[in-house]
C-alpha cells in the first residue's frame, strides 16, 4: 500500500510539473514565457495581423497570459478587467516582457487615466469581426472605466 501511495504521488507530481510547464494554455495562466528575448524596436511594424500575445506580469510567481493586443497611432496597447489577476498584480504599471511571435521584449506597462477611450474602440474594432461573441459582451467603451484598465506598452 506504501508503494503505491508513492507512486500515485509521483504521477500526480510529474502531472503538476508538466501543467505548469506547458500553460499559458488558453484562460489558463502560465510561468514561462519562451521566445528569443529581443530589442525593442523604435517603431513597431504593423500588428494588425497579431491577435494574440503572451504577457508575463513579474511576481513571486510570475504570471503569463495570453491576450489580445492593439496598436493604436504606432503604440501597443493590451487592455484587461480590472478584476482579472494579471491587472491586479501589475498595478497602476510595471515591467512587463512581451511575447510577440517568436520574439519576446522587456517593456513598461503604464496604465492611462486619460484617453483610453479610443484605445478600446480600435481594440473592439479590431477584434469584432474574428471574435463578435466576446467583443459585443464587452461594455461600451464610454462604460468601461471602472471594470477595464488599459495599458500602453512602452520601451522598458
Amino acid at each position: 500500500m506504501n508503494k503505491m501511495l508513492k507512486i500515485a504521488a509521483l504521477v500526480v507530481s510529474l502531472l503538476v510539473v508538466i501543467l505548469i510547464g506547458l500553460a499559458p494554455i488558453g484562460p489558463m495562466p502560465g510561468v514561462f514565457i519562451g521566445g528569443t528575448q529581443t530589442a525593442t524596436p523604435a517603431v513597431w511594424g504593423n500588428t494588425s495581423a497579431e491577435h494574440e500575445i503572451r504577457l508575463k506580469v513579474p511576481g513571486t510567481i510570475p504570471r503569463v497570459v495570453i491576450i489580445w493586443v492593439i496598436q493604436y497611432e504606432n503604440d501597443l496597447y493590451i487592455v484587461g478587467s480590472k478584476e482579472s489577476g494579471w491587472v491586479k498584480m501589475l498595478g497602476q504599471g510595471g515591467d512587463v516582457d512581451m511575447r510577440l511571435g517568436d520574439n519576446t521584449y522587456r517593456l513598461n506597462a503604464s496604465m492611462l487615466a486619460t484617453g483610453w477611450q479610443p484605445v478600446i474602440t480600435a481594440y473592439m474594432d479590431k477584434y469584432r469581426a474574428d471574435y463578435a461573441d466576446i467583443v459585443n459582451s464587452f461594455p461600451a467603451a464610454e462604460d468601461a472605466k471602472d471594470s477595464t484598465a488599459v495599458f500602453k506598452l512602452s520601451r522598458g
